[in-house]
């Protein structure tokens, strides 16, 4: 260090000052009136209130010779004034420097356990990662953590911990962290099975006296065990016949996934892009389109000729590698980059979609699809997904509130 430059943070004494006890308003304002009196500047301020109690920690530089004593005397006095106990360490510099590598580890769980956190934290660790922060992102439905973690990259972080989070059956997500992560961003979900409780085919087929068969053919093809285009057309010829009148009464029947238009609402409120892509069809999409707001849709379309179902469909399939092709079109139209996509779906035919996705989350999804996917999430709430993105509770409450 030549003789101009002034001593950096890692060189120069300073005092770890850990305030802790029931918390009230004007502590922190209190523990830094207090400091001032000893020109004392500020390195880090850490606090965190938990149940009620706060845990409150300043890491400030050394007083001018002489006074440390005096300092450490009046902190405790205040401390005591205000019903809380004080520590002061002293030591050199700031915080030991960050390993490379910054991710972001959201764990879901319902309840979240002590024996699930614990083995997700020990994972961290034996990848080589160090866990710099956990921050509650939500309490209800679900009890949302997440964990900042350095260290260690993304993706070894990603494998190891899907590795755990099955065996624990708890919901984990890894993401890069860094500014992208509040950046314009557009995510993009599957209709049937996400985005709405039923299969939409089925609940025309109820009304075609062919509901089993139907249903049949597309748990296969949902599974991965029949080619989607081949069993779409197989399923739509059953409905030949089909008054046209039926699409009013199937639009009705639709169900919407719980927390699904939370999801949506607070999503659009800060300021995000929302669209669908489903192997379904138009005459219910575009529907859910004008109903909840959202900027894009596209899914395949029932011929009807002369008021009836023909038992075909027109247009470009909407199939596995249709739904792909799509979120990348959505993202050039939304002006967002692709690795600043979301997709979520829960078949086989969502595959394509959620690896192109910069994260793909398999939402209540088969097997193969959770096994592929990024990340998955387990409870049959669709604004969980919210927490994944870095949204709290309180964010989601506030959009709530928010009037346009």
């Amino acid at each position: 260090m030549s003789a101009s430059q002034p001593p950096q943070p890692a060189d120069i004494p300073t005092l770890l000052v850990k305030i802790f006890g029931k918390d009230r308003p004007g502590i922190t304002a209190g523990l830094f009136d207090t400091l001032a009196a000893y020109s004392v500047d500020v390195v880090d301020i850490e606090q965190v209130v938990t149940r009620g109690r706060i845990v409150l920690c300043a890491l400030v530089t050394e007083p001018p010779a002489g006074l440390e004593g005096d300092l450490r005397a009046t902190v405790h006095s205040w401390a005591e004034s205000m019903k809380m106990q004080a520590e002061i360490i002293s030591g050199i510099g700031d915080n030991r420097p960050r390993g490379l590598g910054r991710s972001l580890v959201t764990v879901l769980g319902h309840p979240l356990t002590s024996e699930s956190t614990a083995a997700i934290a020990a994972s961290i660790t034996a990848t080589g990662g160090n866990i710099d922060r956990i921050f509650r992102l939500a309490k209800y439905p679900v009890t949302a953590v997440e964990f900042a973690v350095s260290g260690t990259e993304t993706e070894p972080l990603r494998t190891a911990l899907a590795i755990e989070a099955a065996r624990l059956g708890v919901d984990v997500a890894v993401v890069s962290a860094g500014l992208h992560r509040r950046a314009q961003r557009l995510v993009v979900m599957d209709v049937d099975s996400t985005l709405i409780q039923d299969e939409v085919i089925e609940l025309f087929a109820a009304h075609a006296g062919c509901e089993d068969q139907v249903a049949e053919v597309t748990s296969a093809a949902m599974r991965g065990e029949l080619d989607f285009e081949q069993s779409l057309h197989a399923r739509v010829a059953l409905l030949a016949g089909l008054d046209a009148s039926v699409v009013d009464k199937v639009r009705s029947e639709v169900r919407l996934t719980p927390g699904a238009r939370t999801l949506i609402r607070t999503l659009k409120r800060l300021g995000y892009q929302v669209g669908v892509v489903s192997g379904g069809f138009t005459q219910v999409t575009d529907d859910l389109k004008e109903r909840l707001g959202l900027d894009f849709a596209q899914a395949n379309t029932l011929e009807i000729v002369d008021g009836k179902l023909t038992g075909k469909v027109t247009g470009e399939i909407v199939d596995r590698a249709g739904k792909a092709r799509l979120l990348r079109r959505f993202a050039t139209e939304a002006g967002v980059p692709l690795e600043q996509t979301v997709a979520i779906g829960d078949g086989a035919n969502d595959l394509d979609m959620l690896n192109a996705a910069g994260l793909g989350v398999a939402f209540n999804a088969k097997p193969v699809v959770r096994e592929a996917a990024h990340t998955a999430v387990n409870v049959p709430f669709l604004d969980t997904v919210l927490y994944l993105l870095g949204i709290t509770r309180e964010e989601v409450e506030a959009a709530d509130m928010h009037t346009d």
